[in-house]
């Protein structure tokens, strides 16, 4: 194989590129906390109340900054397991991306309305489907990489592929169902978003290989 054909299946030029789209999706998130004014509506408040009173916003920026600082580290977590890259892979990456970038416009509407007792169900099934499109987009990479070990190292174990695997999928139930909660109960899904993210906060599980348990 050429030295041209293996730096386009190498897998170091998707995972610069993703860096990047992760670190301007994590710094969009702050920018949607303005600072907040003092006077208006013939009526003034003091500084402390005010920045006081944008609590939804700063819980909703730490939640989805954590949210993305893990997807951050379990991207190159998995991306140890891959040997090449394909056509078809990048673009399920791009997508994944995609769902990554989006989740910004999510966290300012759920910042903004979830005190709301009007609109605050459709803050949270905003945010909640936010929650969901990445690892549903995430669950895809996964899966058409490791099909027939298509793209990831065969030394890898088939029971830890396979786990892989049962994570991905459990993860996608549990954001569907934080995503259904949400038509019901703001708060039973919160608390499921809340929960996984704690829950991922975990060290990943360590990779079997065939030959060792490295």
């Amino acid at each position: 194989m050429s030295e041209h054909q293996n730096i386009e299946l190498s897998t170091q030029r998707i995972e610069a590129f993703s860096d990047g789209v992760f670190a301007i999706a994590i710094t969009l998130l702050i920018l949607e906390i303005r600072v907040p004014p003092l006077h208006g509506a013939g009526e003034s408040k003091s500084l402390t109340s005010a920045l006081l009173e944008l609590w939804p916003s700063y819980f909703a920026y730490v939640l989805s900054f954590v949210m993305i600082g893990i997807y951050w580290a379990n991207h190159h977590y998995l991306f140890r397991f891959f040997n090449r890259t394909d056509h078809i892979f990048n673009l399920l990456n791009v997508f994944f991306l995609m769902c990554i970038s989006f989740l910004p416009f999510p966290t300012a509407v759920l910042g903004e309305y979830i005190t709301d007792p009007d609109n605050q169900r459709t803050a949270t099934t905003l945010y909640a489907l936010g929650l969901l499109l990445p690892a549903f987009s995430w669950l895809l990479v996964w899966l058409y990489a490791s099909r027939h070990n298509r793209l990831i190292d065969t030394r890898l174990d088939p029971s830890f592929v396979k786990f892989l695997t049962r994570q991905f999928m459990l993860s996608n139930g549990l954001y569907l169902g934080a995503f259904l909660a949400s038509l019901l109960s703001t708060g039973v899904s919160l608390a499921i978003c809340v929960g996984l993210t704690l829950l991922y906060l975990l060290p990943p599980k360590k990779p079997i290989y065939r030959e060792s348990q490295l």
